[in-house]
């Protein structure tokens, strides 16, 4: 049976930066547990990934299940920059990520192309979780595209995801082979 406290505890993100890049988030509260709630988490990522000079280019961020020393009592995780898709060592750094149970890429605002003309400071990004099709458990993925006053532009889920359909599901799986 469901713990009504606790899909009632919210999932909360706290963007940190060092040298005014956007170097990951806090997550807190409790780990979203569905396919819709880690595309609610990637919306709420995509709304930080709008706000002028967070984000610079199209970055790749890792969960981690580890929580900093000096955090919140209620921080359950973090996702983790592994950097922007086009630095040199981004193949690397995301090669030390251990099993992620999600991954997660950001465009800002300057790497996306509106799907609605009259929006123009939107970012976007794809949430990629997982599965392990051998065993039936698929690809779940989820995408946003949203501005940064909070309008949700467009939204999608999907279960059965094959990662090559897609060009960020793409990325997302070269690093999980890494």
């Amino acid at each position: 049976m469901d713990d009504p406290a606790r899909t009632t505890t919210a999932i909360g993100l706290t963007p940190f930066h060092r040298d005014g890049e956007l170097r990951g988030m806090l997550i807190s509260g409790r780990w979203p547990e569905t396919t819709l709630e880690w595309t609610q988490t990637l919306v709420a990522s995509v709304r930080i990934a709008c706000r002028p000079g967070f984000l610079r280019s199209t970055t790749v961020f890792g969960v981690v299940e580890d929580r900093p020393d000096n955090c919140a009592a209620d921080t359950v995780g973090m996702m983790l920059s592994v950097g922007a898709v086009i630095d040199p060592d981004f193949i690397d750094r995301a090669a030390r990520l251990s099993s992620p149970p999600a991954l997660v890429m950001l465009h800002p605002p300057s790497h996306t192309r509106a799907s609605l003309p009259e929006c123009s400071e939107v970012a976007s990004g794809c949430v990629l979780l997982p599965g392990v099709p051998e065993l039936g458990l698929d690809h779940r993925a989820g995408w946003a595209e949203a501005e940064a006053d909070g309008t949700v532009v467009t939204l999608r889920n999907q279960i059965g995801v094959d990662p090559n359909a897609d060009p960020d599901t793409a990325v997302l799986a070269m690093l999980l082979a890494a």
